[in-house]
């Protein structure tokens, strides 16, 4: 890895535990959740990064994949379990990061202590599966809860939020070694359900897949657009809502297959779900971009 873009990956998980924090600082009781992600979107920017992703808000049974929507309703309640994930990136260098807010605290923890064993085990050379046993173990230290088997964490290169590497949340036996210089994001995932999440209704979650001959002019102009402000990184519709015309023309692109919608994950028996993630440079001694800093 070159000193630039270690110092790049660096900046940007600086920012993302910045981003992360205060929009933690923000879920109270009562806040909905689109003033959240309207802060976050400005706080990256405020910071002089880019959102490597639309910040996922997702409550209680939906592990991943929500995003507020344009006049969304959504409010973070007393009763409920938020999962703030957040990525910036600079320059494509990206961060992810998540924590988890609200009732229950044991739930909260059991990720957030399952995190910190699997970071532990980071070297070059350390099976993922290896990984996945650590988080395993924590998480099923508590007798209530399970890991959630079908998220896994990820290898992290620039402009590709998932780019090869999976990590698993359990000890799959997948034989697959860190190296030296990978960057993975590590997310453990903890629920009173089965373990398992299923594709549920569309996100508002978008990303680009590729060009195609399209017909209309102004979806091309919008293809175009996308490709260069967002380089195929996930994007938000909300983000286009100010031209009431691109929600129009991103069903277009979204119906030729051009973009595709992520799905909200919901878990499959509706338990609750929390989520606690860094990004970490693979060395000797592992570098993690988004601790928080004092």
């Amino acid at each position: 890895m070159e000193p630039e873009e270690k110092e790049k990956l660096l900046q940007a998980g600086k920012m993302a535990s910045e981003v992360r924090e205060f929009i933690r600082s923000e879920a109270k009781p009562g806040v909905k959740l689109l003033d959240l992600a309207n802060k976050a979107d400005g706080k990256i920017i405020s910071l002089g990064g880019k959102p490597a992703f639309p910040i996922n808000l997702s409550l209680n049974h939906i592990a991943a994949h929500f995003t507020p929507g344009i006049n969304d309703e959504h409010v973070f309640t007393e009763q409920d379990v938020l999962k703030i994930d957040v990525g910036v990136q600079v320059d494509g260098f990206i961060a992810d990061t998540a924590c988890t807010v609200g009732f229950e605290t044991d739930l909260i923890k059991a990720s957030e202590e399952a995190l910190k064993a699997a970071v532990k085990v980071c070297r070059p050379g350390v099976k993922v599966c290896e990984i996945g046993r650590e988080v395993e173990q924590v998480i099923k230290s508590y007798d209530d809860y399970e890991p959630i088997r079908n998220l896994n964490g990820h290898s992290l290169e620039r402009y590709d939020l998932h780019s090869g590497l999976t990590i698993p949340n359990f000890d799959n036996t997948c034989q697959d070694v860190l190296n030296e210089g990978d960057v993975v994001a590590i997310e453990p995932f903890a629920t009173t359900g089965v373990g398992r999440v299923k594709e549920g209704k569309p996100s508002g979650i978008y990303k680009l897949e590729g060009f195609a001959p399209i017909r209309s002019m102004e979806a091309r102009k919008l293809m175009q657009f996308i490709e260069k402000k967002y380089n195929y990184l996930p994007f938000a519709r909300r983000w286009l809502a100010a031209m009431p015309a691109n929600i129009l023309n991103l069903k277009i692109l979204e119906r030729e297959g051009v973009v595709t919608q992520y799905p909200e994950l919901p878990e499959e028996s509706r338990g609750l779900v929390s989520q606690t993630e860094h990004t970490v440079i693979i060395e000797d001694k592992p570098i993690v971009t988004t601790l928080k800093r004092d």
